[in-house]
């Protein structure tokens, strides 16, 4: 298949069913399984010549762009099986902790599935985006004065004491869901690329994205799999510097996470892939930001831009003619503060309503 090409049909019919349907031999789901979904996955591996040109060395880079699923970001890839799995379980509520995307995914797919939400959020460190999403989904938000490691402290011991299902990335079925985004990119490419980069949080997506290579080279399905490149934000790299940090810091709140659940995981994802974990700064993020948006025409929110920042960082150790995806884990749309305040556009305000105003500003 070439880049974005899918297959003519799903059991008889041309539209997309979802990625649980897509992929189902791949998933733990059985005829038992009430399928919840909006339709996730599918979303486009795209060429960006800039970034290419950048690197040098005749390399080819991709980014897949999950930023494009229902609910602007690469959580509804596990929810839609979170979620499934919860109904079939006959759940009638579900929680999470999540600093903005995992909270307005849950929320809508546990909507969709008739349950409650609920979500816990560190207080003054939600993009207004992913909150805005929740709130509308009906979700009931409890924020609280702690950072996101406290919350999911929290609501690790709810749902062991209650009957409410966790739904943040220790729950395996999530993983399972956003395993299937590896799968759409050697679907599309033919093959796996040499390397894959991508934003480093709670480290449950690196984890899923290696499971899903892995599972399509024992299919047959690609011949090799990629070096694992993880990047954290420098105010929040726990990985990196080998130790908890208990105030992370950064401008990309959906990886700002001081204490990840899935860390020893991503370190075996490292060890095995041939992989490596660096640190990016904001400056650096905002830069690659930037360039996404002004080069290629795509808004993706601060944590996505950490994918591309480290790529950046890291160029001279990519070798010659390499194929590289990297990944953007969510819509700029979540963060429009951002947005508004990083960008280098020409605004021209209180003109006067006329022609000649118009024409005089534009300078023609």
């Amino acid at each position: 298949m070439t880049v974005n090409q899918k297959p003519d049909t799903f059991n008889g019919s041309k539209h997309w069913p979802g990625l649980i349907k897509a992929y189902r031999s791949f998933l733990p789901i059985s005829d038992k399984t009430p399928i919840i979904t909006l339709q996730e996955g599918s979303t486009p591996l795209i060429p960006v010549d800039s970034i290419s040109r950048l690197i040098g060395k005749k390399v080819k880079v991709y980014i897949k762009y999950d930023g494009l699923n229902p609910t602007g970001s690469f959580k509804d890839r596990g929810m839609t099986m979170a979620i499934s799995k919860a109904k079939e379980q006959s759940c009638k509520a579900v929680i999470c902790a999540s600093t903005g995307n995992t909270s307005a995914s849950a929320a809508a797919y546990a909507k969709r599935g008739g349950m409650k939400a609920f979500v816990l959020i560190p207080e003054g460190y939600v993009a207004q985006g992913k909150l805005a999403q929740a709130l509308v989904y009906g979700a009931e938000v409890l924020s609280i004065k702690g950072n996101f490691d406290k919350a999911l402290e929290i609501v690790q011991k709810v749902s062991d004491n209650f009957p409410v299902t966790l739904v943040n990335s220790v729950n395996p079925y999530r993983l399972q869901g956003q395993k299937t985004a590896a799968f759409e990119i050697i679907d599309s490419l033919g093959e796996s690329p040499d390397f894959l980069c991508i934003p480093v949080g709670n480290a449950g997506n690196i984890t899923a994205y290696w499971m899903g290579f892995n599972e399509y080279l024992k299919a047959s399905k690609s011949t090799k799999v990629p070096k694992m490149m993880g990047f954290q934000a420098k105010g929040s790299a726990p990985i990196v510097n080998k130790k908890i940090i208990k105030d992370p810091q950064t401008i990309a709140t959906a990886i700002r996470i001081g204490n990840p659940v899935n860390w020893e995981k991503a370190l075996k994802v490292k060890e095995e892939s041939n992989g490596e974990f660096f640190e990016v700064s904001d400056e650096e993020i905002i830069n690659a930001y930037k360039i996404l948006g002004q080069k290629e025409g795509i808004f993706c929110e601060p944590a996505s831009a950490a994918s591309i920042a480290g790529l950046i960082k890291i160029k001279e150790r990519i070798p010659e003619e390499s194929n590289i995806v990297c990944v953007l884990t969510g819509n700029g749309l979540k963060d429009p503060d951002c947005a508004i305040k990083n960008n280098d556009a020409i605004f021209h305000t209180n003109l006067d309503p006329s022609l000649d105003s118009v024409i005089k500003t534009m300078g023609l």
